[in-house]
């Protein structure tokens, strides 16, 4: 089996309803995200999937999300944009668009700090 990984990063404005502490009241995050696949067998050139491809389309979808205040937007009106919402919305999103024969997205991971991630995946 094989795994790739590539990182990336946005930066966006949330608060968490329901939630007693300090991520009550509106703050911001410089999120890093990895987003890993996975996959059995090769492609003719010797890779699982191209890093400039998977990178692409991560980008295109964090543009929707970057320097935007998250409890605003549609995927997020009936949830809190916690790491874990975020985490499985990227999962999600993304594997409809990088998913295929043999290759798929086997998780996300969403750190809103140095010290603390939130990763989701499907078995």
């Amino acid at each position: 089996m094989y795994e790739i990984k590539i990182i990336t990063s946005f930066s966006a404005a949330h608060r968490l309803e329901n939630f007693y502490g300090k991520c009550e009241a509106l703050h911001g995050h410089n999120w890093k995200v990895e987003v890993f696949l996975q996959g059995s067998e090769l492609d003719e050139a010797g890779l699982l999937q191209d890093f400039g491809v998977v990178k692409a389309r991560t980008r295109e979808l964090l543009e929707e999300i970057d320097h935007k205040y998250l409890n605003e937007l549609p995927a997020f009106s009936n949830q809190n944009p916690s790491s874990e919402n975020l985490a499985r919305f990227l999962y999600q999103r993304l594997a409809t668009v990088l998913n295929r024969d043999g290759v798929k997205v086997s998780r996300v991971s969403v750190w809103e700090s140095d010290t603390s991630c939130a990763s989701y995946f499907q078995n």
